[in-house]
């Protein structure tokens, strides 16, 4: 079902929605909510999506979980298909899916379940095929796996900001001084409370940050070597070997539409 509206789906009467919209590059959600659960596929294009709790970017051919009743904006990097699956409060806790805002995997099956229920009518059968194919779909859902391309926020406000600015603009050379300078904090201070309020280490949240600027920019068809340099990477080579230790393989293979394709 094609919608150009942000909730014509909320009233139907069907436990699982799917639509799909084309949106232009640089297209922003302001802070909005659903009364269903959503799972945003980034079909092509990147999606970037923020909540009071943390930074999520979904690269291409993945997709971002989030539960009913969560504030959330979300900013498009270039052109961006995106094939929602809205999910009833029920059906989500029946089915064990997330409580908390992830990226998740999206599988050559589940890709094509989104596909084709795409073009089923928004009042689709629910005892014959295209019930089934509704009821499987969510059922691959559950299985994907989540994906660590995110970035926690404090709760302190003083310290939120802070982060904010850094994930606007992150960068290695940032250090953990200069970060508790800002805070009149000493060095020792600063990185019990940080970890106290993200429950990791400055260094990881740091490191974080910029792959989840790089994968939002690559994702976006932007040169490795600009984007290394841009976060303060010494070399090309040296951003792709931090960029496969944590994401499990190079930026080569990490963008083609399925990981394992050849």
């Amino acid at each position: 079902m094609r919608d150009t509206l942000l909730g014509p789906y909320e009233d139907i009467p069907r436990s699982v929605v799917v639509t799909a919209n084309d949106y232009p590059a640089s297209s922003v959600f302001t802070a909005h909510t659903h009364r269903r659960a959503q799972f945003a596929y980034a079909a092509s294009g990147t999606i970037s999506m923020y909540t009071s709790r943390g930074n999520w970017v979904v690269p291409p051919a993945r997709a971002c979980w989030i539960p009913a009743g969560v504030v959330h904006e979300m900013r498009l990097r270039g052109p961006v298909t995106m094939l929602n699956t809205f999910v009833s409060t029920e059906t989500a806790k029946e089915k064990s899916l997330p409580d908390d805002c992830c990226v998740m995997g999206v599988s050559p099956l589940l890709h094509n379940l989104i596909t084709e229920a795409i073009d089923l009518p928004s009042h689709y059968d629910l005892d014959g095929r295209q019930g089934k194919i509704m009821g499987l779909l969510v059922e691959e859902i559950a299985v994907m796996p989540k994906l660590s391309l995110n970035a926690p926020l404090p709760a302190d406000a003083r310290l939120a900001r802070l982060c904010r600015a850094l994930l606007d603009k992150p960068s290695l050379q940032v250090g953990i001084d200069e970060m508790a300078n800002s805070l009149n904090m000493s060095r020792r201070s600063f990185t019990r409370f940080f970890r106290a309020q993200t429950g990791v280490g400055f260094a990881q949240w740091r490191q974080q940050a910029c792959l989840l600027s790089a994968v939002a920019r690559l994702g976006g068809g932007e040169n490795v070597t600009r984007v290394a340099l841009d976060l303060g990477y010494g070399s090309p080579s040296a951003f792709t070997a931090s960029f496969q230790r944590m994401l499990g393989m190079p930026p080569s293979r990490y963008f083609k539409k399925w990981p394992g394709e050849h």
